[in-house]
């Protein structure tokens, strides 16, 4: 089954895909809290008092803890990290989707703003598309970006979410590192144990 493969450097990037347990928990922890409080602010939720915070608190753990056991579920088509200094400031995550004919009409209904795209090229995806939004429209719209490639047969898409506008484009350099170096791998069965790993060249 073909899977994402990423090189993404250890000091920049702390993966969330593969980290059980205690493992990892305080990124996770964070990285959930920090979109957790993004979404709600994007939907206009009021301020949280302690209970809230605490209520949110319990709720950035618990989807931590179960978060690695679903993205194993996952089989490396989604693929996790969070910025090492900084968890709750950013938070970029991969996927690989089938291009199936629904999602190829949702793609093209997505909102005007996604046409602002720019060409963007992986050496192992080929030419895609980036998608900066630094200073959206709505406030409480946190800043991201996309990069997608249009490989067929899938669609590989990358997003990135920061919780601080000023500090957003200090990032951008390493999300298109990043970006550049995914890639699909596939393992094929040749003989009845012998397993013929795909690497893109």
């Amino acid at each position: 089954m073909p899977r994402l493969q990423a090189d993404a450097p250890a000091d920049r990037w702390v993966p969330v895909t593969e980290s059980l347990g205690f493992r990892g928990r305080r990124h996770r922890k964070a990285a959930i809290r920090m979109l957790l409080n993004q979404a709600g602010a994007a939907m206009g939720a009021p301020e949280q008092g302690d209970g809230g915070a605490r209520r949110g608190g319990f709720t950035a753990w618990a989807m931590s803890q179960a978060t690695p056991f679903l993205m194993r579920r996952a089989a490396g088509r989604v693929l996790v990290w969070v910025w090492k200094d900084d968890p709750e400031l950013l938070v970029a995550m991969a996927q690989l989707q089938e291009a199936t004919p629904q999602l190829r009409t949702a793609r093209a209904m997505m909102p005007m703003e996604y046409d602002d795209t720019e060409e963007f090229r992986n050496p192992h995806l080929g030419v895609g598309e980036r998608l900066l939004m630094s200073l959206p429209e709505d406030p409480r719209t946190p800043p991201f970006a996309t990069y997608t490639w249009d490989t067929g047969t899938y669609f590989v898409v990358l997003t990135a979410v920061c919780s601080d506008r000023q500090r957003f484009g200090m990032l951008t350099s390493a999300l298109d590192a990043l970006a550049r170096s995914l890639r699909i791998v596939e393992d094929l069965t040749v003989g009845e144990h012998e397993i013929l790993r795909l690497d893109p060249s």
